[in-house]
């Protein structure tokens, strides 16, 4: 949120002291800081311009006008009206949030000053103070409040909170229709397609009885979601080998609401992973069989997870990296209270972080079942005959889904010698189990070969081609068959 702009306004004689302690205080204060940024004129670079001019300026640039008002008037000009006087019918013309407060004793105000001060408490209520720790504690409690009020201190959840200045012409008319066609088709969505933007918006809670938006209705929907919250985008990155490191291939960031973000990160992956396809021979049917290297759905499902139950207050991005032998998938954020990583591997209590997100995701299929998603993942790659996905939580979230070009090696590319024993004892038996295969059924195909040992065509693929001096396969299609060239290594 960009810090709000406070214009304080007194007569600088009467409250000199009093303007720059207050400046500093609200410069310096650990909370207030980090949403206001206090305007004096004292502080402001002689320019040749007019006084009057640059008060006016400074106004309208400003979201508070805080006027400190006591005993004195000040300048008046050809009409009789003070600065403070010309700055505070400014900010009420522009309807500025005006914070106004009132030195106590009055023994000694002003005429002109007492008519002004009594417009003033019949258009705004006012603060009393008696010195500068009274005004100090006043103008804390007020820019609390403000805060409060305007709900930028968060109470309630990121997806809920309304903090965003946003307005339903934020929000794509054009999304809201198509996430109702979506949700009509995937979950028999009931609400008509002649529904109003804003009454979806109101049904799905993503916007009050004032007009409010919510930030989960701007990620869902709205037309530059980046523009309010800059680091929703996705970074997705492929490189060579199996660290971060130069050259990259292929990098890009993709920017949109929620939907747009997943299909752009998951179609970034699949377009660069291989995609076996195979031919007749290979099954039951005329049809030509085709197998992406990694299961889409599984991808898909951690981009979602990773989108959808990260945490948006963090400055960081949700991170796509293809390396050599494993895709990872990072996103900003803890597991919820109670949930760990081994507790992922098997159905488990849903307890998503951004819920007003995740309803409008689970009704247009881009959300299954809860606490079943992370299971799928690992299910589908084991059935892919891949190494079971990793889930680790270290500062970040991190999913790693293995390539097969990971079979033989570690995380970091380097050959670890127990994993590679067991992993060489397993590529001979699995060779020895193809060979027994075929000796007892010469015409199997690769697809009979894959259901016979319980994996992947791919991977029965890929090691035929390394026992191309072991077997070999005579002829073409159903009438082909098998020869063993080598018999010393049937088992």
């Amino acid at each position: 949120m960009p810090k709000k702009k406070i214009f304080i306004s007194s007569v600088q004689k009467e409250f000199a002291n009093e303007r720059k302690l207050l400046f500093s205080y609200l410069m310096d204060d650990p909370l207030l800081s980090k949403f206001f940024t206090p305007f004096i004129f004292e502080d402001y670079p002689a320019a040749g311009r007019k006084t009057s001019s640059v008060y006016i300026k400074e106004v309208e640039s400003s979201d508070i006008y805080m006027g400190i008002f006591g005993d004195e008037y000040g300048y008046q000009n050809k009409a009789g009206i003070s600065p403070t006087e010309q700055e505070y019918n400014h900010a009420q013309k522009l309807n500025k949030e005006c914070l106004i407060f009132i030195k106590r004793d009055s023994t000694k105000r002003q005429a002109k000053e007492k008519e002004f001060i009594q417009k003033v408490e019949q258009d705004v209520i006012r603060k009393t103070f008696n010195n500068y720790e009274e005004l100090k504690a006043a103008v804390y409690k007020s820019l609390i409040l403000y805060l409060d009020e305007n709900e930028f201190l968060r109470t309630v959840p990121f997806d809920k909170a309304k903090d965003n200045e946003a307005t339903i012409k934020d929000i794509d008319e054009d999304k809201v229709k198509k996430f109702i066609e979506m949700s009509k088709q995937n979950r028999n969505f009931k609400t008509g397609r002649a529904t109003s933007t804003k009454d979806l918006l109101k049904h799905l809670d993503l916007m009050d009885d004032k007009g409010k938006i919510t930030n989960a209705a701007i990620l869902l929907f709205g037309k530059k979601p980046q523009k309010f919250f800059i680091s929703s985008e996705v970074k997705c990155c492929q490189f060579y080998g199996n660290v971060v490191e130069k050259p990259i291939p292929s990098q890009s960031i993709y920017k949109g609401d929620v939907f747009e973000l997943i299909d752009q990160a998951t179609s970034f992956v699949m377009s660069r992973v291989d995609n076996w396809v195979g031919t007749r021979d290979h099954g039951p049917t005329a049809a030509v069989p085709t197998r992406t290297e990694l299961p889409i759905d599984a991808v898909r499902e951690a981009i979602v997870n990773a989108v959808c139950h990260r945490d948006y207050t963090s400055n960081a991005s949700v991170q796509v990296m293809l390396f050599k032998n494993r895709l990872e998938i990072w996103n900003p954020g803890q597991l919820p209270q109670g949930l760990t990583t081994q507790k992922l591997y098997k159905p488990h209590k849903s307890k998503p972080r951004n819920l007003l997100i995740a309803e409008p995701m689970q009704r247009c299929g881009y959300i299954e079942k809860a606490g079943t998603g992370t299971g799928d993942i690992v299910k589908q790659c084991l059935d892919l005959g891949l190494k079971k996905p990793i889930f680790e939580q270290d500062g970040d979230f991190k999913v790693i889904i293995w390539r097969p070009d990971s079979q033989n090696g570690t995380q970091d590319g380097k050959q670890n010698d127990t994993q590679g024993g067991t992993q060489d004892g397993t590529q001979e038996k699995l060779e020895s189990t193809i060979i027994n295969s075929i000796k007892a059924n010469p015409k199997i195909s690769r697809k009979g070969l894959a259901q016979a040992l319980q994996t992947s065509p791919r991977t029965i693929a890929r090691r035929l081609k390394e026992m191309t001096h072991k077997v070999h396969f005579v002829g073409s299609g159903y009438s082909g068959h098998w020869e063993i060239l080598d018999e010393n290594c049937a088992s």
